[in-house]
């Protein structure tokens, strides 16, 4: 509460692998559907492009991630994540980038 989205991605980020964000820039949204307690709860995403300083290493991997890495853009493979928006917008993000 009390947090604009920047704000919490921050706080987020820094708790879930120890790196220090310089900038956020938004770059699209798509709706979604996440099942809980088998009802279908309607949600929007929100994708941002998140940067940090060039020599930042992932200190750990906390409780809301398996593991924290950094891979070459060129070795990004969408196939490899698990929810189906986060692909989705994995690949979009891939398509829109490499065109540029």
């Amino acid at each position: 509460m009390y947090e604009t989205v920047e704000d919490g991605m921050r706080r987020e980020i820094k708790e879930e692998t120890g790196l220090e964000v310089d900038d956020i820039q938004y770059l699209f949204s798509s709706p979604n559907v996440y099942m809980y307690s088998g009802m279908g709860v309607h949600t929007l995403d929100m994708d941002f492009l998140v940067r940090v300083h060039c020599d930042s290493v992932p200190v750990s991997a906390a409780d809301d991630a398996a593991e924290a890495l950094w891979i070459p853009i060129n070795k990004v493979n969408p196939a490899e994540f698990g929810l189906t928006s986060i692909r989705n917008a994995v690949i979009r993000f891939l398509a829109e980038t490499l065109r540029k």
